[in-house]
């Protein structure tokens, strides 16, 4: 699941290394550990600081709920054949209680699989997203029938920081943790 071929998967940079590491990636990697992710962006400081801020936000401090989240998540990460999202995110999305069968289906198209119409909103807007950069008003609609106007706005922003950080994590090759 990788944007290049795998024998392409060589690192275009390597993790920053421990005795490198600032107050805020010591203090980043005290509370979710020393990901590769952190420590490869971590390569450029300024942007790190500015950027760390707002990707926690979403993605611990957020209006959405946690199924929400890790369905937008994984569904980006799909579209965008990033491994490494793809992975970290179906361990956060089996703890916030989607089944594997779920995590499965987002391969999938929508109409594949029985989602409940909640879960199938959240998707389509996804699928809108990658699809053509901008969500339908009728999905609109009817995402609005159940979420607010933060909710909504974070959804968007949510599906669009998880778009940036695949193309980060492919162009750079970030390897997974365990070397894949």
């Amino acid at each position: 699941m990788c944007a290049d071929s795998p024998g392409n998967r060589v690192p275009r940079f390597d993790p920053l290394p421990e005795e490198e590491w600032d107050d805020v990636v010591k203090a980043v990697t005290a509370s979710i550990g020393p990901l590769n992710i952190v420590t490869t962006i971590a390569r450029h400081p300024k942007l790190f600081h500015s950027w760390i801020g707002f990707a926690s936000m979403l993605l611990m401090g957020g209006t959405l709920s946690d199924r929400d989240r890790e369905l937008a998540i994984l569904r980006t990460a799909h579209h965008r054949s990033c491994a490494y999202e793809w992975d970290h995110h179906r361990k956060v999305a089996l703890g916030v209680g989607l089944t594997e069968g779920e995590i499965a289906a987002l391969r999938l198209a929508p109409d594949e699989h029985g989602w409940s119409d909640e879960d199938r909103m959240v998707l389509t807007a996804a699928d809108e997203l990658h699809a053509g950069g901008t969500v339908s008003d009728a999905t609109w609609t009817e995402l609005s029938t159940r979420l607010g106007e933060h909710q909504l706005i974070e959804l968007v922003m949510l599906i669009g920081h998880y778009h940036l950080l695949a193309f980060t994590l492919n162009a750079l090759r970030v390897q997974n943790e365990d070397g894949h």
